[in-house]
């Protein structure tokens, strides 16, 4: 029996454990460090696997997650700020959501349209078709302007701005405070931090 396992998100995992995967891209030469392991692996997938082999639990993690050069202080104002950029993220779900329900709208405006016109209704029709068919959701602007706008002006600025302070204070790695949190809680269970399973 064999199954394929799927990256998803930049992991950090031993080179010996990426080639026991298969994973068909490389490792960016800047991110190779002298211990042999790799930070930088673009999302991908590996070829299929036997039962009972899977990435070591590094895959998952380890206490380097946790930047422990970094002061609680300034790793709580990371995280306050990665959690900024969640909201932001979700508002532009919201916003996306809002763009393919207003399209939905109007493609069904459109067909309705047609059904009156077809029912023999022409005038009814036609006088949907001036007030309502192609009008702006907003002030000259249809939705999809509405979230170009909103990525130009906005949400790359905080992507940026939140990749150029992780960059700055943990190295680029991403919730530090989670980690720490999850280390934490974990240590007070009893539990390996950083191991697979429950």
């Amino acid at each position: 029996m064999t199954f394929s396992v799927v990256i998803a998100h930049p992991l950090r995992w031993p080179l010996s454990v990426t080639r026991r995967f298969g994973l068909f891209h490389a490792c960016q030469a800047r991110s190779l460090s002298a211990s042999g392991e790799c930070d930088g692996w673009l999302p991908g997938h590996a070829e299929d696997v036997t039962d009972g082999v899977r990435p070591s639990d590094a895959g998952l993690g380890g206490d380097e997650q946790m930047v422990p050069r970094l002061d609680e202080e300034t790793s709580e104002a990371v995280g306050k700020l990665g959690e900024a950029l969640e909201w932001v993220e979700r508002a532009r779900g919201a916003l996306y959501e809002f763009h393919q329900l207003s399209g939905h709208a109007d493609r069904t405006l459109a067909e309705a349209i047609e059904e009156f016109a077809s029912a023999g209704h022409p005038r009814a029709a036609a006088q949907l078709r001036r007030e309502l068919l192609g009008r702006n959701v907003l002030d000259g602007r249809w939705t999809f302007q509405v979230v170009e706008e909103y990525d130009d002006l906005y949400y790359r600025a905080f992507v940026t701005a939140d990749e150029r302070i992780r960059t700055r204070f943990t190295g680029g790695r991403r919730h530090v405070h989670e980690a720490r949190m999850k280390a934490a809680e974990r240590d007070s269970a009893g539990r390996p931090r950083w191991n697979f399973g429950p």
